[in-house]
Order: C-alpha cells, then sequence, then structure tokens
C-alpha cells in the first residue's frame, strides 16, 4: 500500500477518533449531571421521611418538631434526622415538644393536629 494511501487512512482514524474522544467526553458530563441530581433526589427523599427537633427560639420556649424538609428547622438549629422511633425518644426526653404550626409534621406523622395551646398571660380568644 503506498504511503499517501496509509497516510489518509491514518489521519482519517485520528479524525475518527477524536471524534469519539468528544462523543465519549460528554457521555461522562451527562452521566456524572445524572449521577450528582440521583443523589440530590435520593438524599431530598430521606429528609422527607424524618424529622427534626430545633431548640426553642424564647428563653422560656419549648423545642419544636419539624419534618426533615422543613426549612425553619434549619433556620432554628434543627440538624440531627430522626426516624419514628427517635421521635418517640425526643417526645419523651421532652415531654414540653411542640409541633411545628408551620410545616406541620402531625400529618407526616399520621396523627391528629394537636390542640392550639392557650396564649400565655391572656384570658379568651386573640381578636
Amino acid at each position: 500500500m503506498p504511503i499517501a494511501v496509509r497516510l489518509e487512512k491514518k489521519r482519517t482514524l485520528l479524525e475518527w477518533l477524536r471524534w469519539q474522544v468528544t462523543v465519549t467526553a460528554r457521555d461522562i458530563r451527562d452521566l456524572e449531571r445524572q449521577e450528582v441530581e440521583e443523589r440530590r433526589r435520593r438524599e431530598i427523599a430521606h429528609r422527607e421521611l424524618r424529622w427534626t427537633v430545633s431548640e426553642s427560639r424564647a428563653v422560656e420556649g419549648h423545642p419544636v418538631l419539624h419534618p426533615g424538609h422543613c426549612s425553619l428547622a434549619a433556620q432554628y438549629g434543627g440538624a440531627q434526622l430522626l426516624d419514628r422511633d427517635g421521635v418517640i425518644a425526643a417526645a419523651e426526653t421532652h415531654p414540653d415538644l411542640e409541633m411545628c404550626d408551620v410545616c406541620a409534621p402531625w400529618g407526616s406523622l399520621d396523627i391528629d393536629k394537636p390542640a392550639g395551646r392557650p396564649l400565655a398571660g391572656r384570658e379568651g380568644e386573640f381578636p
């Protein structure tokens, strides 16, 4: 085979290999993005099936139970995620545990909404 023909074949092969590298690199980037998204979705699902207890915001307040995905919990110090048994243990440890009125964890715990607490130091209903 003449050198010119062999040279043309090698150039064609090199062009095809460059194209293949480009396609493979793109596939790798796509798979890495999919992997990150899948991990993010798993973390969200994990948080949605858990609860967290935040410390009281007031000096004489009570700890508050939130679903794991509640932004208030992160804002006020709820860091550790609890499963159902952890929530029961937290309720035993903190008998004054309140449930967040904003994120409504009682729905995710399959319990009825607790009755509202009376206003401290006031009689009757708030007008």
